[in-house]
């Protein structure tokens, strides 16, 4: 059997694992991870592969998902025409698609060559129904077209000597580009494993989407100022909150998974940022801010997290926006007098978003809204500003800033 028989044979046989979970399991990507290292035969190039692949699968799972069940051949053809032009997937595709066109033509084009292979005149959407309610305008052309294709990897710069982080990068034959409206904010043109370079592993460089780089580079941070971040997970927000802060600020961070904060103080200490970075068990006082970094339901995040259109109802944005609640109610009683409280999702969701801010503006009548230092072109969502991923090809956030005025 050739390799790319016993590739189709191989992939098809984990999409079948999968086809019971992907509408309903919030940890596929946990389960693809494990499906795939299951197999001890596959190297890593075969493991990109099938990555890609099943990854590409959820995005335009709509497009797709009939196909699987009635024409595998053609449904093997289009995930693969659809995927990513990547090394690990070149040979597959080129060997799938025989007689099909590039696949380097815009999205709507792409489009186009798929409903005359299904000989259909329109396609499904590849976003969810209820999302016209929560987030409209994410059907638009250019919302819908970005929403729909794989996110770049961004990194933030944290050293200004950018030699050593270019001239290591040129050594790998990486490329890249700086963003024009971001200093300091990288994104990758190029595949490659950023987490065991030397700019990575010394501090140099972190991992952060350029949309979560946004919601505290608008804000306008004071320089030795003390916060609180509430929900500080594996501290990505909380690196650049001290980066901005200086080096007399201080960062208290706080989560209520243990595993999270020991991440965050392993790359606390890798920046060189041990001093400035606390891990608290529980917030105690108060502090100039606050950053209330609330767990969502990710829809900004569905062009890396694609699983997430699918096993997302409306009663899930429901249940999110009362804990959103809760939590921001809890954080706002550490902000001391004339300090600052940002709330922030990474939620394209009016229910998760000024929605929340709407509510607690009136049941906290001691915080009224503060301005930003700079809208970086956000949409102002009256409360806030909402980050469309396709402003700076990231992911969608949300950030609205509060002032506690008595």
């Amino acid at each position: 059997m050739d390799h790319f028989s016993i590739h189709s044979r191989t992939f098809l046989g984990m999409l079948d694992s999968l086809e019971a979970h992907w509408h309903n399991d919030t940890s596929l990507p946990a389960r693809i991870e494990r499906l795939i290292k299951s197999d001890k035969r596959l190297g890593s190039r075969d493991r990109k592969l099938y990555r890609e692949l099943i990854y590409t699968t959820l995005r335009f799972l709509p497009w797709v998902e009939p196909l699987l069940n009635s024409n595998r051949e053609l449904a093997l053809q289009v995930i693969a025409w659809l995927s990513e032009d990547i090394p690990a997937t070149l040979h597959f595709k080129k060997d799938a698609t025989l007689g099909w066109p590039s696949s380097g033509d815009s999205f709507l084009a792409k489009q186009k060559v798929i409903c005359e292979k299904l000989n259909l005149t329109s396609l499904p959407s590849l976003l969810p129904e209820w999302l016209k309610f929560e987030a409209p305008e994410a059907f638009e052309v250019d919302h819908y077209t970005i929403l729909n294709q794989r996110a770049p990897l961004w990194l933030r710069l944290q050293t200004t000597d950018l030699n050593r982080v270019f001239d290591e990068f040129k050594t790998l034959g990486w490329t890249w580009k700086l963003s024009t409206q971001l200093p300091g904010a990288i994104k990758m043109e190029t595949y490659g494993d950023v987490s065991k370079s030397q700019a990575y592993l010394t501090g140099l460089i972190e991992i952060q989407d350029i949309g979560s780089q946004l919601i505290l580079e608008s804000i306008g941070i004071l320089n030795s100022e003390k916060w609180l971040d509430a929900c500080a997970g594996a501290g990505g927000k909380a690196l650049q909150l001290a980066c901005l802060l200086g080096p007399r600020g201080k960062v208290e961070c706080f989560d209520i998974r243990a595993s999270a904060l020991q991440a965050l103080n392993e790359r606390a200490y890798r920046a060189g940022l041990s001093s400035r970075i606390k891990t608290i068990s529980k917030p105690e006082g108060t502090y100039d801010g606050v950053l209330v970094d609330a767990p969502c339901s990710g829809s900004g995040t569905w062009r890396r997290s694609p699983h997430l259109k699918w096993v997302t109802q409306p009663s899930t944005i429901t249940q999110y926006a009362l804990k959103q609640a809760e939590i921001l109610s809890n954080a706002s009683s550490h902000v001391k007098i004339g300090g600052r409280l940002v709330y922030a999702t990474c939620s394209l969701c009016k229910a998760e978003n000024e929605a929340v801010v709407d509510t607690f503006l009136v049941k906290h009548p001691d915080f009224s809204l503060a301005g930003f230092a700079n809208s970086h072109s956000g949409v102002n969502r009256n409360v806030g500003l909402l980050f469309w991923p396709d402003l700076y090809d990231g992911d969608g956030y949300f950030v609205a800033s509060l002032l506690k005025i008595r």
